[in-house]
């Protein structure tokens, strides 16, 4: 009699956000007159940059002739792609990474998903408290964390690291050692920044206790400030323990069309064991790559015009992350984030929990957020708003919850 895999029954109910689409779907059949404007999951509204869209029209007409035709594409991804994002985005910066160290995938959520895969599963995970949902998912699917403890609203095994206002949601270092650190900077859910100080520090303590930064920087792009780091290879030793991983969802609003990338540095080593040379192995294995026609998509990304047309939308976007930080605190909310990145954390009112905030607004206000309970103990009393709508329904959904 074959068995299941019993690691998944330990997962608390549905994903996050099929949650809050079901809840949504539910209020939109029952209130079919009422208008819902999602401020909810970070999903892009504007349409690809007229660059992209040429360079994705190209790749087409490519696919159209033997002469040009493409198939399957190598494990690392496409030489004219990793070396653009070699050069663009870490050397321009003066982090020596090469393109060899590159690997092109379709999104950073499957890489932070499927990495922990080349660790054992002795191994102790820390993740910051609020989390993106799937650090914690994934390691528990693996089998390396224990149970669902609901007294601490957290998985056994696991090291919750507090990210609160007090410390400017910036996590101090664990009581105990972890093997694994998650870190996610500009932050999702808070949308709070670290400096490259603090990231030093942090650098400096993995290679300290031989620890693994896991290091999210899907948002890097919406950094305005000089002092934030854009990749925790600005930071000395970081080759040495750090992985590091990109969306291309975010910056160039590929949600739909998927492309994305991880850093591996060949000096990365575990007992001698190359980690470069374990995810290769894996991407191999698991992976056939992203389409040639994305590819060369993400490659326009990183042209004179392409460079120019994404900085646009990316202050699009900033605008209403400031049209809604200014906002909500003109209408009394506490809030967060909203400057170096696209998401907003608001304290919900008086003693109300994420999720009775969520009903409050869908049913008030016809606005969708994201309850901050969802993203760990820590987020219980917050919420989460994105500046990923348009201008037309983000100033509508300003005014609606400021009549609350």
């Amino acid at each position: 009699m074959y068995k299941v895999n019993e690691n998944y029954l330990k997962i608390q109910g549905n994903y996050l956000f099929s949650t809050i689409a079901k809840k949504v779907q539910e209020f939109s059949e029952q209130n079919p007159d009422k208008e819902v404007i999602r401020l909810g999951i970070g999903d892009v509204t504007q349409p690809l940059a007229p660059v992209l869209v040429n360079a994705l029209q190209e790749a087409v007409q490519e696919m159209a002739s033997a002469d040009t035709f493409h198939g399957y594409a190598p494990d690392l991804g496409y030489e004219f792609l990793r070396s653009e994002i070699a050069k663009n985005d870490y050397q321009s910066r003066g982090c020596q990474i090469s393109a060899e160290e590159i690997f092109v995938s379709d999104g950073a959520k499957c890489d932070c998903g499927n990495i922990q895969e080349i660790f054992s599963t002795d191994n102790k995970i820390a993740v910051c408290d609020p989390v993106y949902p799937v650090y914690v998912d994934t390691n528990v699917m693996a089998g390396r964390t224990g149970k669902y403890d609901a007294v601490i609203q957290g998985y056994e095994g696991v090291i919750y690291m507090p990210c609160m206002a007090e410390n400017d949601f910036v996590p101090e270092f664990p009581k105990e050692v972890p093997d694994m650190i998650y870190l996610c900077y500009p932050n999702n859910p808070t949308g709070a920044v670290i400096t490259k100080e603090q990231l030093q520090e942090w650098v400096d303590y993995a290679q300290k206790v031989g620890a693994v930064i896991l290091y999210d920087a899907a948002y890097e792009a919406y950094i305005a400030s000089d002092e934030i780091p854009h990749s925790i290879y600005e930071c000395e030793g970081a080759k040495s323990c750090a992985i590091e991983f990109h969306s291309f969802s975010k910056n160039a609003g590929f949600t739909g069309v998927r492309l994305g990338y991880t850093v591996v540095p060949k000096e990365l080593k575990c007992g001698g064991v190359s980690l470069h040379d374990l995810w290769a192995r894996r991407h191999g294995t698991k992976y056939n790559g992203a389409p040639y026609i994305v590819q060369k998509a993400g490659a326009a990304v990183y042209t004179k015009e392409g460079k120019a047309q994404i900085k646009n939308q990316i202050s699009y976007y900033m605008e209403n992350a400031s049209m809604i930080l200014e906002g909500l605190k003109q209408a009394g909310y506490q809030v967060y984030g909203g400057v170096n990145a696209p998401y907003i954390w608001l304290k919900t009112p008086g003693r109300m929990s994420s999720w009775e905030f969520f009903d409050e607004l869908l049913k008030n206000a016809n606005v969708v957020g994201t309850p901050g309970s969802g993203f760990g103990p820590h987020g219980e009393g917050y919420f989460r708003l994105t500046a990923f709508g348009t201008h037309e329904n983000t100033k509508k959904a300003l005014e609606r919850i400021a009549r609350m």
